[in-house]
C-alpha cells in the first residue's frame, strides 16, 4: 500500500504552544487533504510557485503590530505558494499550524490580489471531529481584511460547543492577512 504524504507545518514550541512556522515537510498527518489537494481547491488548472520570504526584525514588529496583541507571531520565515495564470499571479495560499486545545490543526488561507481573503480550507484537525469549524462558517472570512472587525468581539460569532476552535480560526486569519500585509507578495493590493 502506497502511502501517500500529508501536509505538516513545522513549529517551534513557545509556551507551550506551536508558533507557526510556515515550513512544509511530506511528514504523513492524519488529516482531511493533502498540501496538493488544497492548492488544487485554491487554484484549480493554475500554475502554483512555491516562495520564502524571510522577515527582518522590523517586519516581524509590524505583523505583530498589525495583528494584534493577542495574536502571536515568532517565526520570521513565511512559505507562501502563488498560483499563476497565464504567468501572472491570481492569489497567494498560505498554511497555518496551531494548536486548538490540546491538538494540532492546519488551514490554508488564500489571498486575492485584493488583499481580501477568498477561502479558508481545514486541511487537518486533530481534535474531536464535533469541535471542527463547519464550511458555512468558514464562509464569513470570504472577502474579509485586516480590520478591528474580524474578530469574536467584532464580525465573526461563536459557534456554540466550539469557541475555541473559532477563536484559533479568527487568529490564524489575522495573523495570515498581517503577514501577507507586511511582505506583500503581489505587490500592493488592487
Amino acid at each position: 500500500m502506497e502511502r501517500k504524504p500529508r501536509l505538516a507545518l513545522l513549529g517551534q514550541r513557545v509556551s507551550g504552544t506551536v508558533a507557526t512556522a510556515f515550513a512544509l515537510a511530506t511528514v504523513p498527518l492524519t488529516g482531511q487533504l493533502s498540501q496538493d489537494q488544497a492548492l488544487a481547491l485554491a487554484f484549480p488548472s493554475a500554475a502554483i510557485e512555491r516562495r520564502t520570504t524571510y522577515l527582518d526584525d522590523d517586519q516581524l514588529e509590524e505583523a505583530r503590530r498589525l495583528a494584534g496583541n493577542r495574536v502571536e507571531i515568532e517565526s520570521t520565515i513565511l512559505v507562501h505558494y502563488v498560483g499563476l495564470q497565464d504567468g501572472a499571479p491570481i492569489g497567494v495560499a498560505y498554511f497555518d499550524a496551531h494548536r486548538v486545545r490540546t491538538l494540532q490543526e492546519v488551514l490554508m488561507i488564500v489571498v486575492g490580489l485584493d488583499g481580501r481573503v477568498d477561502r479558508v480550507e481545514t486541511v487537518s484537525f486533530r481534535e474531536p471531529p464535533d469541535y471542527e469549524a463547519p464550511r458555512r462558517w468558514l464562509e464569513l472570512f470570504q472577502g474579509r481584511t485586516l480590520t478591528s472587525d474580524l474578530s469574536m468581539r467584532g464580525d465573526i460569532p461563536n459557534v456554540t460547543g466550539a469557541t475555541l476552535t473559532t477563536n484559533a480560526v479568527t487568529t490564524s486569519v489575522r495573523r495570515v492577512l498581517a503577514l501577507h500585509n507586511v511582505v506583500q507578495p503581489l505587490g500592493k493590493p488592487r
